[in-house]
């Protein structure tokens, strides 16, 4: 009898061990949904397309792409918070997400703990835009004009809480300068006031200025990250023009909800890296301003704090009102 139970227990065990695998590789056996907040065709959008169309190649099940919008990503961010933690539902982040958490009184979630960090996928820098007629050929110039003039120099963002607009804040900390923001309805809007007139400089992504640069309509002064952008090397940083450790990267990564099992959480992992890893897919992203890196989920995790933390300080100092 003992040595029969011996058996079965062993059995059992053997039983319980060998599901272990077969349940990670039968994942996933239906479409994956990826949940973005943004606009179709907008930056989030794009990229979640992009780098899940090679996702559906190697895991061998669509990858289906849903914009949630409004209240800057937080509505597509609450659906997959309360989603089930099963590798099904996804979102595409961007660094609105921190921003947000920064921004939001009652978000319905928690800007990290809710969240599993699968991989980011892309980071890119912000611009800083005059029209090309602008009398200011350097950031270091219109700096000093707000200096000299409290209310002389403004800036277009798209919007209120955006990291556009938060960007601004903290170049106007950094340059201990006095620099009017003026909020628009997105990026599209604040090009359009820049181009008439209403505002002497914006800061925007690559992708929305791009176009009337090459056309000689608009003139970059300055990229917001650490690092020159390849796409434009000639340009310098903010900080090599007399702003000393400013630096605002914006990013793009895919999450889950919290409590994915590990090894759903790796195979995702896995395909987000192989298709950074595909020519077309990388030209895609630095077409848009972006450099394809991914990461784990703990350097993840750890970025998405670090820039919650630098935004709530920035939203704090800047007495921006919460919403």
């Amino acid at each position: 009898m003992r040595r029969r139970a011996f058996l079965a227990a062993g059995l059992g065990l053997a039983c319980t061990v060998s599901t272990v695998p077969a349940w990670s590789q039968a994942y996933p056996d239906r479409p994956i949904r990826i949940y973005q907040g943004f606009a179709a065709g907008g930056n989030a959008d794009t990229i979640a397309r992009v780098v899940g169309a090679e996702m559906t190649r190697t895991l061998g099940q669509p990858f289906l792409i849903e914009a949630q919008t409004g209240a800057g990503g937080t509505i597509a961010a609450a659906t997959v918070a309360r989603a089930k933690p099963d590798g099904y539902t996804l979102l595409l982040a961007t660094g609105g997400h921190a921003v947000a958490g920064a921004l939001y009184n009652k978000l319905g979630y928690q800007t990290v703990g809710d969240f599993q960090m699968i991989s980011t996928v892309t980071y890119f820098p912000f611009l800083i835009v005059v029209r090309a007629d602008s009398p200011y050929q350097s950031l270091t110039q219109l700096l000093a004009a707000a200096r000299a003039d409290a209310k002389g120099v403004s800036y277009g963002s798209a919007g209120v809480g955006s990291t556009h607009h938060l960007a601004g804040e903290l170049l106007v900390r950094s340059a201990k300068a006095e620099i009017l923001h003026v909020p628009y309805r997105g990026d599209a809007a604040s090009v359009t006031a820049l181009l008439g007139g209403e505002v002497p400089m914006i800061i925007a992504p690559p992708t929305a200025v791009m176009t009337n640069i090459k056309a000689g309509k608009l003139r970059a002064l300055a990229t917001t990250g650490a690092q020159r952008w390849s796409a434009m090397p000639e340009l310098p940083t903010v900080a090599e023009q007399g702003v000393a450790g400013y630096e605002v990267t914006s990013w793009a990564g895919l999450m889950a909800p919290a409590g994915t099992p590990r090894p759903i959480v790796e195979q995702l992992r896995a395909a987000a890296l192989k298709s950074l890893q595909v020519p077309g897919v990388r030209a895609r992203l630095e077409d848009m301003g972006g450099e394809a890196r991914g990461s784990t989920p703990e350097e993840m995790t750890a970025m998405v704090s670090t820039e919650l933390q630098k935004w709530t300080t920035i939203v704090n100092e800047a007495h921006i009102p919460k919403q």
